[in-house]
């Protein structure tokens, strides 16, 4: 995991380190809940730092049953989707956001999930009826 973090992190343009957590979903609702203001659980958070700090670039927090379940509903591996995510999260750290930014950051996940041969994006499953 240590290496696709690098290798997305480059592919992104983001500098410095990334701390990746991968944990359970109601440990991710509670962090929606705390730091979004949002009581439901999600699949993936990103948090840049507070300060700015040479060498660090955030961190990502990965709820593992909700990969597990998205990944045997879309038929692809776990790893692959818990990839996904962090790709994701690593967006979010460059500064990309799919809420604000007209399909910028939707184009840019769809390009790097190809180049690091990943499954459907994030962006594009919202698009889409499951």
């Amino acid at each position: 995991m240590a290496r696709f973090v690098a290798q997305a992190g480059r592919a992104c343009g983001l500098q410095g380190s990334v701390n990746v957590l991968v944990t359970s979903g109601r440990e991710l609702r509670s962090l929606n809940r705390r730091f979004r203001g949002k009581d439901h659980p999600t699949d993936v958070l990103s948090f840049p730092p507070i300060l700015t700090a040479s060498g660090f670039a955030g961190d990502i927090a990965v709820a593992a049953d909700i990969a597990g379940q998205n990944a045997r509903r879309l038929g692809h591996s776990i790893t692959a989707e818990i990839k996904t995510l962090v790709l994701h999260g690593i967006l979010h750290l460059a500064g990309h956001d799919h809420e604000r930014d007209r399909g910028k950051m939707a184009r840019k996940e769809q390009m790097l999930r190809k180049k690091l041969k990943l499954p459907l994006g994030l962006i594009e499953r919202a698009g889409k009826k499951q």
